[in-house]
């Protein structure tokens, strides 16, 4: 028996339409968020606007938000996001033009653009991700056969990314310029092109990232300070000493929900950017575990769909499922890995967690689009069985009427 044939076998005695794990895991980081977000920044609301709830209020809005898009996203089929690939790729790279003349700037970096009736401010490259994964996923299923075999059709995609990556680096957001890196590169991965590729353009890529590191003073900074906080614990090792300070009080249990001190304006971007600081210190260390195994267990039932979508022939949503789990697995690693020292400090959110409602609502969408694949491919491993059914009938009834006959 194939493994398609196992495969399909398998979700015929399965009575769910989707992934039901992959729902869980999504849901609880988001309420999860809702909870860290409130619990993590009532004291600045207060002072800054005088409603504690004020940034609580504004998340669960978002959260409205995101579910609504979510739902809007699991009801357009794949071949949509298929057709329009090339099309969403071109109104993202305008829209990071765009955000460059008109952007918001804040704290040094223009990301944002202000849209009249939008309640948040539009972050250009978390648009740019989830059109970056769709247009890489019908790239890849064209052209699948020459990017395994021609160098002309490897490179392509990553010229696209190398344009992505200037426009970004110019905001600047040399964050997103290393998750969205990643996972075109992790996509031509999985796609099965040459092992010797990828250490080429690696040895390439890290030389000019870090010249892109060095060349500006705030972003060699973040590299000293990275390395020894306490040096200048004041000054440029502030965020990440008072992160670290943060994890130490948390222990084992934590100080309980609503108790974290960090939060009361020692720690910035408590609620944002350093918002697992926050649940380390409140929940400790098992609470972060659990955190962590949430998203561990969202991007491996992701890369369950790609996995099930491939052996079922839908190259598309295969590499789709694909680029969404590496690019939610990167940006949580990082941010992650920043908050507790063991990258330098970039401004990326934790994914489905943090405050943003440009972050959460592309987050919500793109695990829309991964329960959109896993019901496409289920329904697809349905259809084909009725006939696999007739066939092994007819194959019994045929070894039937031989034994009769003898």
């Amino acid at each position: 028996m194939t493994r398609f044939a196992r495969l399909r076998q398998k979700l015929s005695t399965q009575d769910q339409p989707f992934d039901g794990w992959l729902l869980f895991a999504a849901v609880a980081l988001m309420l999860i968020g809702w909870v860290m977000v409130t619990s993590a920044s009532t004291e600045v609301a207060a002072g800054l606007t005088g409603n504690p709830w004020y940034f609580s209020q504004r998340h669960a809005l978002f959260v409205v938000l995101a579910l609504a898009a979510a739902g809007f996203t699991l009801r357009s089929p794949l071949g949509w996001w298929r057709a329009n690939g090339p099309l969403l790729l071109l109104v993202s790279i305008a829209l990071l033009v765009l955000v460059l003349f008109v952007g918001r700037e804040v704290n040094g970096s223009r990301r944002w653009l202000s849209i009249p009736g939008v309640p948040f401010n539009l972050q250009v490259s978390e648009v740019a991700k989830l059109c970056l994964i769709a247009y890489m996923a019908g790239y890849l299923e064209r052209f699948l056969p020459q990017v395994r075999r021609h160098w002309g059709a490897f490179l392509r995609p990553l010229l696209v990314m190398g344009i992505i990556a200037v426009l970004l680096i110019l905001e600047p957001d040399y964050g997103a310029v290393v998750v969205m890196t990643a996972c075109v590169m992790g996509m031509l991965l999985m796609a099965g092109a040459p092992w010797v590729r990828f250490v080429l353009i690696l040895g390439g890529v890290g030389v000019l990232g870090f010249y892109v590191a060095i060349a500006e003073p705030y972003r060699l900074a973040r590299l000293t300070s990275f390395s020894d906080p306490w040096a200048d614990q004041f000054a440029s090792g502030y965020q990440l000493t008072q992160a670290l300070i943060a994890y130490g009080r948390g222990h084992w249990l934590g100080m309980g929900l609503g108790n974290s001190v960090q939060k009361l304006f020692y720690l910035p971007e408590a609620h944002t950017d350093f918002v697992f600081a926050v649940l380390a210190e409140e929940l400790g260390l098992f609470g972060a575990i659990g955190v962590v195994g949430l998203f561990a267990l969202l991007i491996y039932r992701a890369m369950a769909v790609g996995r099930r979508a491939e052996l079922a022939g839908m190259a598309f949503a295969a590499y789709l499922s694909y680029g969404i789990a590496l690019v939610v697995g990167a940006q949580a690693f990082i941010n992650i890995a920043v908050s507790t020292g063991m990258l330098p400090t970039k401004g990326l959110t934790l994914p489905l967690l943090s405050y943003g409602g440009s972050s959460l609502l592309v987050s919500a969408m793109m695990v829309a689009l991964l329960l959109r694949a896993d019901i496409e491919t289920r329904l697809a491993l349905r259809r084909a069985n009725p006939v696999a059914r007739r066939e092994a009938t007819a194959g019994h009834r045929s070894a039937e009427a031989q034994g009769v006959g003898k």
